[in-house]
């Protein structure tokens, strides 16, 4: 035999003095955790958007040795808007890293929690899941009556004949509902055109039947080609790399000093953030979040 081949065959530095189980390296998966209601954001609940999940997405993706990665998913939906930015970077660097995305759905992942698991190459739920909501839907109130009940008079001053549409304090007003609706299936034809982009010839059911913001377990989501199997993060990655598959939770990087940064007030003084209207706006983000979980009877 060549001695300089004979040479390039054997194991190089010290890894040629250890047992070939210490030195053969198991196959990688890093998981990223989508929780909670999307784009919900404020002072005391971070939410999820991009801003907090970037880190995240990033990290995972450039995670060396990785074959693949994960997603679990637990989300009623939320922003739209948010939903598809986080969709993007996930598919953007799938395809810059040429790595294949995996989505486990765990108890919800509907509406754009289901936006989110468009990103995945394949999508699998538990038979419990609740998957769907392919829709639209805006939530408000009307209080106008109630004002004139107890005696108080709304005042608004605008610039710009419509700066108060869809204001709860003022009668509801045909036009305002004609502006919502439209702005509804603008938003509705982009969720449709993404899931038909991403499940094509997968989806077994009509338009009619799958694109009205109704919901259904993971098992019956199967059938209409919404999800591709039924199974858990744990054993499918066993099944696809092995049972010596490693994984590797990714979560976001922050700082010591952004995670106190709203502790301190401009005037040097602790703060802690309770402050009337952040107390306010935390408690609308729990209502709200509260409402999107509802809907799913949880």
């Amino acid at each position: 035999m060549n001695a300089h081949l004979q040479k390039a065959e054997e194991p190089e530095g010290w890894k040629a003095y250890l047992p070939a189980f210490l030195t053969k390296r198991k196959p990688l998966v890093p998981v990223l955790r989508f929780s909670g209601a999307i784009g919900v954001v404020t002072p005391l609940r971070p939410g999820l958007s991009l801003s907090t999940s970037a880190s995240a997405i990033d990290k995972a993706f450039s995670m060396r040795g990785a074959k693949a990665v994960a997603i679990q998913i637990n989300s009623p939906g939320g922003s739209a808007v948010q939903s598809t930015l986080i969709y993007k970077r996930i598919r953007a660097l799938a395809a810059e890293k040429d790595l294949k995305v995996y989505v486990f759905a765990e108890d919800v992942a509907a509406s754009g929690g289901y936006m989110l698991a468009l990103a995945g190459d394949e999508i699998y739920a538990d038979a419990s899941s609740i998957v769907g909501s392919i829709g639209v839907i805006t939530a408000t109130f009307g209080a106008n009556e109630l004002l004139a009940k107890i005696g108080v008079q709304r005042r608004v001053y605008t610039a710009g004949d419509n700066k108060d549409i869809l204001d709860p304090f003022l009668p509801e007003k045909k036009s305002d509902i004609a502006k919502i609706k439209a702005i509804q299936r603008d938003v509705h034809q982009s969720f449709i055109d993404l899931v038909k982009e991403r499940r094509g010839a997968k989806l077994k059911k009509a338009d009619k039947q799958l694109f009205t913001g109704e919901f259904w377990t993971g098992k019956t989501a199967l059938g209409l080609g919404l999800v591709d199997g039924l199974s858990d993060l744990r054993s499918k990655m066993r099944e696809v790399y092995g049972d010596d598959v490693r994984f590797k939770l990714v979560t976001p990087s922050t700082s010591w000093f952004r995670r106190k940064r709203g502790v301190f007030a401009s005037d040097g003084n602790f703060d802690f953030g309770f402050t009337p209207g952040g107390l306010a706006a935390d408690f609308i983000s729990a209502v709200e979040a509260r409402a999107l979980w509802s809907r799913f009877g949880f």
